[in-house]
């Protein structure tokens, strides 16, 4: 997740398709799988699965250079024809360059700087404003690929739109990976089934399964707006009751964008360990519950928060 600086309600329809656009754009160039996405006025949600490395062979190479520039200058085009050429004889200048392409590649952190840095060229240009357009770094939450996990996350994000009072229900909302699902989008609908855990070609049970996660039922959506007040969390905490996960759901739930790691307590505990032999103490972190305000099994974050909070 990453956000405008000062949070500044900037992005209108137009900007958000220009993002929308960019974001599978450059997903393609980097060999990033989007789940699924919103886009709001003030920031971005997107969850990905990075692929493991593989051999690249340099058409494919030059296929993802081109995405990158799909209406390149005259500039441009002779690049890539020097480049074409450089390859074939595979000599210092094709072993640099495909180094430096590959560095570009399977790696979420400049994923994000190239997005953002392009669409921030693009925003200043058209918006006659300078300057930086991005608060921060963006914030990245390790999670781990279980199904229901997936689900809960992918869900999460695409009811952005309804706790923002939008809409009544993600469909009827441009921006997110669901809408662009529902209105026929291959590629859209193939990251809710990795989601959903079925093929592209089986759309209609993804659908009805990832439904019955945002609403509880398979058509019916809630009311919009905040559903749930941060008192009743609290008050359904100190009872140790639980509560629906679809209603959580419809909630603010800072551990999924603060929480540094989600997943299982070994795979928190598994990433943990990996973080200390790079280098970092973490002398007072370890796996720690969700609160047991819902029934989340075996769900765990490596940060833990002040408060749940909601809205």
């Amino acid at each position: 997740m990453t956000r405008t600086v000062n949070a500044e309600k900037l992005f209108d329809h137009v900007a958000k398709e220009v993002l929308r656009q960019q974001l599978w754009r450059i997903a393609d160039f980097c060999g990033v799988e989007i789940l699924t996405y919103a886009i709001l006025a003030n920031h971005f949600h997107i969850l990905v699965r990075i692929p493991q490395r593989t051999v690249i062979p340099d058409e494919e190479l030059l296929r993802r250079y081109r995405v990158l520039y799909p209406r390149p200058t005259r500039y441009q085009t002779a690049r890539l024809d020097v480049i074409r050429a450089q390859l074939a004889t595979n000599g210092p200048d094709a072993v640099g360059w495909r180094r430096r392409q590959l560095a570009l590649m399977g790696n979420l952190s400049q994923y994000m700087k190239l997005l953002k840095q392009r669409f921030s060229i693009w925003f200043n240009k058209t918006h006659r404003r300078c300057g930086t357009l991005w608060s921060e770094r963006f914030k990245s939450v390790l999670v781990q690929g279980k199904k229901r996990l997936l689900q809960t996350i992918a869900a999460y994000i695409d009811l952005n739109c309804v706790r923002a009072n939008l809409v009544e229900d993600p469909k009827d909302y441009r921006f997110c990976g669901y809408a662009e699902a529902v209105a026929g989008s291959p590629r859209a609908r193939a990251g809710i089934g990795q989601v959903t855990g079925e093929p592209v070609s089986r759309w209609s049970e993804s659908q009805c399964t990832y439904r019955l996660l945002l609403f509880g039922t398979a058509s019916a959506p809630r009311a919009r707006g905040r559903s749930l007040p941060l008192e009743h969390f609290l008050a359904a905490r100190q009872s140790a009751g639980q509560l629906p996960l679809t209603t959580i759901l419809h909630c603010r739930v800072r551990y999924f964008s603060d929480g540094a790691v989600l997943g299982t307590q070994a795979f928190v505990a598994t990433a943990l360990a990996a973080l200390r032999r790079k280098g970092g103490s973490f002398p007072r972190t370890g796996p720690r519950r969700l609160p047991a305000i819902a029934d989340w099994g075996d769900l765990a974050v490596l940060r833990r928060l002040r408060r749940v909070d909601c809205g």
